[in-house]
């Protein structure tokens, strides 16, 4: 991922723009922490929202996540990759809004399941998805397909010191 293009304050109170390193920053330590909340939104096929839990976590700039290929958030993003993750993060709440696009890169695939790996959930490869003695309840059973999340737009809310609200805009 690359730098936001344009910051826009958001803030009705007059606090300046939030800093993305806050965010970025943010995302890269505590994203994959189990004790850090975070939902993906997707569309249903009708155009109802869908929100589920997630353990996504930030790998050099990128945002990753897996979900089962039979799942309501595979369905839908199978059929609309459009979707958020909302996430809190000390200090500022996140919304990441882009689009999600399953990785089936082996290189890739090796990489983020060494990542979960270090962050206590014994991932491994099994072909073209990941595969663990365990997952989310929810998760079906594996393997687990394996999602980038290509950053279009995000939003920021400080909740602390110094605080603001910003939308970041990331080249497409």
């Amino acid at each position: 991922m690359t730098d936001p293009i344009e910051a826009a304050n958001l803030d009705i109170y007059g606090s300046g723009e939030l800093p993305w390193s806050k965010a970025r920053d943010g995302l890269a330590a505590e994203l994959s922490k189990a004790e850090t909340a975070q939902f993906l939104g997707t569309v249903r096929p009708d155009g109802r929202p869908h929100s589920a839990g997630i353990g996504a976590l930030w790998d050099d700039g990128d945002v990753y996540f897996t979900s089962g290929p039979g799942t309501r958030k595979s369905r839908n993003l199978a059929a609309n990759p459009a979707c958020t993750l909302s996430v809190r993060l000390t200090g500022v709440d996140l919304v990441l809004e882009g689009e999600a696009a399953r990785v089936v890169d082996p290189d890739v695939l090796a990489r983020i399941a060494a990542e979960y790996r270090k962050g206590g959930w014994p991932a491994e490869v099994d072909g073209d998805a990941l595969t663990a003695p365990y997952s989310a309840q929810s998760a079906g059973r594996p393997p687990w397909n394996l999602y980038r999340l290509t950053i279009h737009t995000a939003i920021g809310v400080g909740t602390e010191k110094p605080f603001g609200a910003t939308r970041w805009t990331f080249p497409r």
